[in-house]
C-alpha cells in the first residue's frame, strides 16, 4: 500500500517561493547573479539539503538505537551539475563523526541509506555515493 507525502509551494516574490511541509516553511530562491533576490536557497541546493536532512535523520536514529558512541556527525553533500536540461549526474556525500569503532560506523551508514527515502529515490536518477571520512 502507498502513502502520500505532500508539501505545497507558493510564489513570495518575482523570484521567491516558499515551501511548507506540516507547520515547517522554506524560502526558494535564485541568487543576485542568476536574477534573484537571495532571499533562500535554490530549488537543487534543498534537494542535496533534503538528502542530507533524510540521511541524518535516520543515521541518528540508528546511533540512538545502538547506543553507539558516535558524536559531531556533519555531513558534506556536492552535486555535480550538467547541463541541456539542467540536472545533477551524480551526488557525492560524506560522513564525518567522533567516533571510535569504524566498522559500527560503516554499518550505521549503511542502515541510514537503506532507509533514506531521498537516497532510495535519487539513486534511479543519478549516481549516489556515500562514504565515510
Amino acid at each position: 500500500m502507498s502513502n502520500q507525502v505532500q508539501v505545497n509551494v507558493k510564489q513570495i516574490g518575482p523570484s521567491a517561493s516558499e515551501g511548507t511541509a506540516r507547520d515547517h516553511k522554506a524560502i526558494m530562491d535564485r541568487p543576485e547573479a542568476k536574477g534573484g533576490e537571495n532571499r533562500g536557497a535554490m530549488g537543487g541546493e534543498h534537494l542535496l539539503m533534503a538528502l542530507g536532512g533524510c540521511f541524518m535523520s535516520n543515521l541518528l536514529a540508528a546511533i540512538q538505537s545502538r547506543e553507539a558512541e558516535v558524536a559531531n556527525v556533519n555531513l558534506t553533500i556536492s552535486g555535480t551539475l550538467e547541463a541541456a536540461p539542467p540536472h545533477f549526474s551524480a551526488v557525492e556525500m560524506t560522513v564525518i563523526a567522533d567516533h571510535s569503532d569504524k566498522e559500527q560506523m560503516e554499518k550505521l551508514v549503511t542502515i541510514a541509506e537503506r532507509g533514506c527515502i531521498v537516497a532510495n529515490t535519487l539513486k534511479e536518477a543519478v549516481k549516489l555515493s556515500i562514504n565515510l571520512a
